[in-house]
């Protein structure tokens, strides 16, 4: 790393120490007269974040802070994340980044990633070296139309990519020099957006057809080229696009797409996790998609193969997946329905969304619509009549775009559901006991599914790696967690468990022959020593 000295050090955010450089650093480097007296270590620095953080009056303010944070001193920034993830990654990424992305335009201070536009078409690769960093392995990218449930975002949608490489970060232990959020700028159908005098976008309407796939294939190319070892994470691309766009390179480019792979395999572990509580086989569950957009396709195409490894048929296991959608439950009789949906179309007649569940008698009912009440009283009811121990996770985020609270969850099962949700939520006390939601983030998954591909350099991302990785978190989970109803694990232990994912994924890397190299003889240590640690 170059040296830099006296004020040049102070301003760059990766070895700037602030007040913790000591006396003797301070006359090496030219900072006599730069900082005041006082020579603070990083725990001490952390108190001064956290009493600043509290202090802010708004989650928005929070994430402003913390971004300027990580602007001036980068390690300070990942220290203190690491050390308070339950309480700084809600604020930093869902659900404070659907907000902080609907305002990015106007809360902008400067800028972070890489940005992309047709206006670049053909000069991509050149457009690359302008990024600094050279041995970049991580890349998150996201073309802003789909932005959790707040929909087409454009170039707002930055934030999403910085918000997860921050976590790749934290929750991996990957470098941050080694981590590229993308943009991928191709305009916007959102026309708020446009004639917003702020908006910093391309303010154009949005690229579609060949004109959008043939720039995306110019940046997957100009990756292979400036970064070949690099993993692509594709982030919150509509549905049409995420599944064309994971078509198109899965079988010949290092990527993967978190809405749909690593959303499947995260609600994937819960599933097995709450057969702890049920007490019942996975192999007898009948499941219940609500929405068929990429993530529900996607949780439903991770648990057939689940399923058959559990001992079903092929025909057994599409017959314990039902999809219902706003007409009810999805049957041959319905319009348009989608390719990858129609293996999962049901043989009954026509029903309500209440009176397929009171028909099916699903186990486990998930919604993945990015509406909010989609689970209503009266479906929330009926699976706690159906089953004693109904499981409902509402995967959708924002928290306002939830399908239904934890509270409402509770207070409508009668305190006998199993519940999860992608958004947080508080502790909630009903008939005088305390229960605990837990949180199907993907943030349990996607880094240590990185982290895995990084180690063993594997050339591509498998669907066997989401299932090794869905059965390892499900395992993490504590005895003291199932005894409280919760079907995940702590989020403070995120950095071991995605370790834990990542010598998973190295196994299927090799076992597979998709590694780079021989096997190490420790693979453990082998895939301990890319962490890195922040502080000084």
């Amino acid at each position: 790393m170059k040296s830099l000295y006296g004020k040049t050090l102070l301003n760059d955010p990766v070895q700037n120490k602030s007040t913790a450089f000591t006396r003797e650093e301070r006359e090496h480097y030219g900072l006599q007269g730069l900082l005041p007296y006082g020579v603070t270590d990083i725990k001490k620095q952390q108190q001064r974040v956290l009493a600043n953080l509290r202090n802010k009056s708004s989650n928005i303010e929070k994430y402003i802070y913390l971004n300027d944070l990580l602007e001036r001193n980068q390690q300070l920034f990942y220290r203190t994340l690491v050390d308070h993830i339950g309480e700084i990654m809600p604020l930093v990424y869902t659900p404070t980044v659907g907000e902080a992305c609907v305002k990015l335009s106007h809360i902008f201070r400067k800028p972070q990633g890489f940005y992309i536009t047709p206006e670049d078409r053909g000069e991509i690769i050149s457009r690359l070296k302008n990024w600094p960093e050279t041995d970049v392995q991580i890349i998150v990218v996201t073309d802003g139309e789909r932005i959790l449930g707040l929909g087409d975002l454009g170039a707002n949608g930055m934030g999403i990519p910085i918000g997860k490489i921050s976590l790749y970060v934290a929750c991996a232990g990957i470098y941050p020099d080694r981590c590229m959020p993308v943009m991928l700028d191709v305009g916007t159908g959102n026309q708020a957006l446009r004639e917003d005098p702020l908006y910093l976008g391309y303010p154009y309407p949005r690229l579609v057809g060949q004109d959008y796939l043939s720039l995306v294939d110019e940046f997957v190319e100009a990756v292979q080229h400036r970064y070949p070892d690099a993993l692509i994470q594709f982030e919150d691309f509509s549905s049409r696009n995420a599944f064309t766009l994971l078509d198109r390179y899965a079988a010949s480019v290092r990527c993967f797409n978190d809405d749909i792979q690593g959303t499947a395999a995260v609600t994937l572990a819960g599933i097995y996790a709450s057969c702890r509580i049920t007490h019942k086989s996975f192999a007898d569950l009948k499941i219940m998609l609500l929405g068929t957009g990429s993530a529900a396709t996607g949780v439903a195409e991770l648990l057939l193969p689940a399923f058959k490894a559990a001992g079903l048929g092929e025909a057994e296991a599409h017959s314990r997946i039902s999809f219902v959608d706003r007409r009810g439950l999805v049957t041959a009789a319905h319009e348009l329905i989608k390719p990858r949906i129609c293996p999962f179309v049901s043989e009954r007649e026509a029903m309500s969304f209440v009176d397929a569940i009171t028909a099916i008698q699903p186990d486990v009912l998930i919604g993945a619509t990015g509406t909010a009440g989609a689970f209503n009283e009266a479906v929330i009811r009926e699976m706690a009549r159906c089953q004693e121990r109904p499981v409902i996770i509402a995967l959708s985020n924002p928290t306002s775009h939830t399908e239904c609270t934890a509270e409402q969850a509770y207070r409508w099962s009668e305190g006998r559901v199993i519940f999860a949700s992608g958004s947080p939520f508080a502790p909630v006390t009903f008939n005088k006991r305390t229960h605990y939601p837990a949180q199907g983030n993907n943030v349990y998954i996607y880094p240590g599914i990185g982290l895995g591909v990084m180690a063993s350099r594997a050339r591509l991302v498998v669907e066997r790696m989401f299932l090794v990785a869905a059965e390892e978190l499900a395992n993490r989970v504590l005895s003291g967690e199932i005894e409280r109803g919760s079907i995940y694990p702590d989020i403070a232990r995120v950095r071991d468990i995605s370790q834990g994912i990542a010598i998973k994924v190295c196994q299927v890397a090799w076992q597979d022959s998709l590694a780079g190299g021989n096997l190490p003889e420790d693979l453990e240590a082998n895939v301990q020593a890319l962490i890195y640690e922040p502080g000084y």
